[in-house]
């Protein structure tokens, strides 16, 4: 603003001139002591401080001395006014008038200040400021070496340009060396790695994989380290032992395995914001494990990990019927799914049902498998305890393989069908009854397991103090699995009689063991960790001893 006022000055000193020689205000009307202020007042504007009007008429009046009255100064000659008209008049005319500024071009500051590189590499390749004739000797170089390939994609660089590496910026420079450092660390990692899995097998390795033998070739040497990382990876995908059981006891009266899962089996978990997560058991799930526990060998197989699961477990079934609980640890991982793999159990796989929810658990042994559907909190549930009777039957027939009798229900409900077939085996019964041919051994049971289509191996009843004869059994009526039925429910009352009167004492007595283990494992960390500084304690002890002994001894 300051220089554009500065520049206006000439102009409205021009003005000025002008004007005071018009006719209207003759030249001796206009005295010299006017101009000397004029040329005060214009050299003051910028510095005096701003005033208002009036208050700078106040101070001009203030300001003008008074003179007396001077005489009249006599007219100018008439060229002498025609040619300060018309210098006067010139400038006026010639004046240029100011270019109005294009504010569209200018950057939009509300979003930031913009960069000025793209700016700046234009101006450095402009051809304008570089020359003409620079710029069509570089387009005529640039298109006589287009097809040598030379330089930096056949093109020269036209005279006045920097090269592309003058606008990399420091830090771009960094990344770029650390980026190539990081491949190159990479690349001698794999190598060593490879070199270092490739090494020859050890005795043990060799046992185990024979078909890769030992060697100094390429190809043997290739085979090794791809074995080497496939062990590494599958050692987190098998179960974490290679038997999740120990072998089995000679002495346990319990043929059969069963493996039962959890999560919407035996229990149901939800979770909501007004009570957050709640977990249902499933009903008849005490009479369920505590009937068949004298049956069967029962194992928990979960995907539910151990840190979560295991607590549920002890609340659950605080006696212990469940044998073996067995986690997420335990299971397999294979094409993205969680497996449960019944050949690292360590048991007859003809002897081992598992019950599950998932028929993916299951894939691996689907022979061995009964799959409920998902319980989800009905309290009036009764699937789980309606395979209580065919359960019950398989382990009184003692059948050799368990896989043969569940193919006999697949595609079934198997507690519909097996009451359906033990309906029509006791109609039976009673026909042969009735006709004088029932057989002390038979008892109806040939004939449902002619229709399971298996016949029973090494079926025998005992008979035990205080039980009806199976003779006389058979003769009101009664069918093998009628007395096997009462047998078991007996056991099951006594069991649960002595849980009433012994159970509190048993939970107590396992809280005693299990804080009693605890206290002996810590005393073991510690002297473990401590050892060294505890040996040193002792010797320093028994040192002194002697030194306050010895004296006295003398």
């Amino acid at each position: 603003m300051m220089l554009a006022r500065a520049a206006a000055r000439p102009v409205a000193g021009a003005r000025a001139a002008a004007f005071a020689a018009s006719s209207a205000f003759p030249r001796q009307t206009l005295p010299a002591v006017w101009a000397r202020g004029m040329t005060k007042d214009n050299k003051s504007r910028f510095n005096a401080p701003k005033q208002s009007p009036s208050q700078r008429a106040a101070a001009e009046q203030q300001q003008q001395p008074k003179q007396p009255d001077a005489p009249p100064s006599p007219p100018p000659p008439p060229s002498l006014t025609a040619e300060t008209e018309a210098k006067s008049t010139t400038p006026q005319e010639q004046e240029p008038e100011e270019p109005i500024p294009d504010l569209s071009k200018l950057p939009d500051l509300t979003q930031g200040i913009p960069s000025t590189l793209e700016y700046e590499r234009a101006g450095a390749t402009d051809k304008s400021t570089i020359g003409d004739e620079a710029a069509s000797e570089a387009e005529a170089a640039g298109a006589g070496s287009g097809g040598d390939g030379g330089g930096s994609g056949g093109r020269k660089r036209p005279k006045g340009e920097l090269p592309a590496s003058a606008y990399v910026s420091s830090s771009e420079r960094k990344r770029k060396w650390w980026t190539y450092f990081a491949l190159a660390s990479a690349g001698l990692g794999a190598v060593g790695g490879t070199v270092y899995l490739g090494r020859e097998w050890s005795e043990e390795e060799l046992a185990k994989n024979p078909s890769v033998g030992n060697g100094w070739s390429l190809g043997l040497w290739w085979k090794r380290a791809v074995s080497r990382m496939t062990e590494t990876v599958t050692y987190y995908q098998e179960p974490s032992f290679e038997k999740l059981l120990p072998d089995p006891d000679p002495s346990f009266e319990r043929p059969y395995t069963l493996c039962i899962s959890l999560e919407d089996m035996l229990i149901h978990s939800e979770w909501s914001r007004e009570h957050g997560w709640r977990v249902a058991k499933r009903p008849g799930v005490d009479y369920f494990l505590h009937y068949l526990s004298q049956y069967y060998e029962i194992v928990l197989f979960t995907t539910v990990p151990w840190g979560t699961g295991e607590p549920l477990v002890r609340k659950l079934d605080p006696y212990r019927f469940i044998m073996w609980p067995l986690f997420r640890e335990a299971t397999k991982y294979k094409d993205g799914e969680i497996i449960k793999d019944l050949s690292y159990l360590n048991r007859d796989l003809s002897k081992v049902i598992i019950i599950d929810t998932e028929a993916k658990h299951v894939r691996a042994q689907p022979e061995n498998a009964i799959i409920l559907p998902k319980w989800k909190g009905n309290p009036k549930d009764k699937d789980l305890v309606d395979l209580v009777p065919f359960l019950e039957f398989i382990h009184t027939m003692q059948y050799d393989d368990v896989r043969k009798v569940l193919k006999s229900f697949e595609g079934k409900n198997i507690p519909v069908e097996f009451a359906r077939r033990e309906a029509l085996a006791r109609a039976e019964h009673q026909r042969r009854l009735g006709a004088n041919k029932v057989k002390a051994s038979g008892g109806g049971i040939g004939w449902l397991s002619s229709h399971l289509g298996l016949k029973p191996s090494n079926m025998s009843l005992m008979v035990t103090e205080g039980e009806e004869n199976p003779t006389e059994a058979f003769a009101k009526g009664k069918m093998l699995q009628d007395i096997a039925r009462e047998r078991g429910m007996r056991n099951y009352l006594a069991l649960e009689e002595e849980i009433r009167k012994n159970g509190e004492k048993w939970l107590k007595e396992e809280q005693e063991l299990q804080e009693k283990m605890q206290k002996e494992a810590m005393k073991s960390m510690k002297s473990s960790m401590f050892s060294w500084f505890v040996k040193d304690e002792e010797t320093s002890a028994s040192s002194s001893t002697d030194s306050t002994s010895g004296p006295k001894t003398a």
